[in-house]
């Protein structure tokens, strides 16, 4: 009996009947995998948006910065400017020069703010490249205009005026130098050219077609095919035959 009882708890359940329904799948629990996350590019912005992207802009934007070097000859440049205006206090001034000073020392901290807060990455209609470049340019241009003009207006120039204007020439050094490492900005870029030049009318109709050739020439008329001279042979067989009927008669 007992294994009869073992025998009964080891058999296999019994099939449903045929008119049973199959058990629905919805009260089947089924394990859903929680979505993957998406793996971000480094190199790229890629789908971030918001506080993601503000984040990645920033840290990339200051890492050019740095990396390339503008950021030190910026710094550099501010901080002999600010230095001549300091030498300058202790005697009397053309105020054409403060101006010229006063002027670059804003222009130098306003495109540094903008590169160390990544505005310049939410701003695309300017060339900013090309803008720095231009600002580099007329800052050694103004600088050592400033110095020249410093000299000739002088008769006797004390120490402190000396310092100041060698404080002005370093400074339109270091814009020098930033002009020369805008240039890697540019390194690898081609410019497409004819790209705004319409095609002629050659180009357009593409490789010279032949007369009858083009997609609108009327097909050529077939001529006429020999007969087979094997169709022939019989016809002539024939009439050979009919002309000897003939003569028999």
């Amino acid at each position: 009996m007992a294994d009869k009882g073992k025998k009964g708890k080891d058999a296999a359940p019994a099939a449903p009947p045929p008119g049973a329904k199959p058990p629905d799948k919805k009260d089947e629990k089924v394990e859903e995998k929680p979505p993957e996350k998406k793996v971000e590019p480094k190199d790229e912005v890629g789908t971030r948006k918001g506080c993601r992207r503000y984040k990645w802009e920033l840290k990339d934007s200051n890492k050019e910065f740095w990396s390339m070097g503008h950021a030190v000859v910026k710094i550099l440049s501010l901080g002999c400017l600010i230095g001549s205006l300091i030498m300058f206090t202790g005697s009397i001034v053309h105020p054409l020069l403060t101006l010229i000073i006063t002027m670059e020392i804003s222009i130098f901290s306003f495109l540094f703010v903008i590169y160390t807060f990544a505005i310049n990455r939410y701003l695309p209609f300017v060339l900013w490249p090309i803008a720095d470049l231009l600002n580099d340019l007329f800052a050694c241009i103004f600088l050592g205009g400033a110095v020249a003009f410093a000299v000739q207006t002088r008769q006797s120039i004390p120490m402190n005026y000396l310092i100041a204007l060698i404080l002005i020439a370093l400074a339109g050094f270091f814009a020098l130098i930033d002009v020369c490492l805008q240039r890697k900005h540019f390194k690898g870029k081609k410019v497409k050219r004819h790209v705004l030049v319409p095609p002629t009318k050659e180009g357009a109709k593409g490789p010279e077609q032949g007369p009858g050739q083009g997609p609108g020439a009327a097909k050529p008329k077939e001529e006429p095919k020999p007969a087979d001279k094997k169709a022939e042979k019989p016809k002539e067989a024939d009439k050979g035959k009919d002309k000897g009927k003939g003569g028999k008669k």
